[in-house]
């Protein structure tokens, strides 16, 4: 029994530790404390286009590659939604 409540408390030990690197980069929009950012979760290669929601400035469309792009500063992006098209 003890050997048991050892692999639970490892397993769930492990899985706490991995869980704030996975938050610390999410898919899609998200903002630091001074920075937005989208994130494009893929690994097949494809560029999606994202609307950008800016706060002193009209809106636009930008084409992404996988991985993290850096928006602008936190305080003049609002958001950022994928528009349903690569590019």
């Amino acid at each position: 029994m003890p050997a048991v409540l050892g692999a639970v408390a490892l397993f769930l030990g492990l899985s706490t530790a991995a869980a704030p690197s996975a938050a610390a980069n999410p898919c899609g929009f998200f903002k630091t404390s001074s920075d937005a950012f989208y994130n494009h979760c893929t690994n097949d290669g494809s560029r999606v286009v994202i609307k950008v929601n800016a706060a002193f400035a009209p809106d636009y469309e930008r084409c992404l590659a996988a991985g993290e792009t850096w928006l602008g500063s936190a305080g003049d992006i609002r958001g950022a939604r994928y528009v349903g098209r690569t590019c």
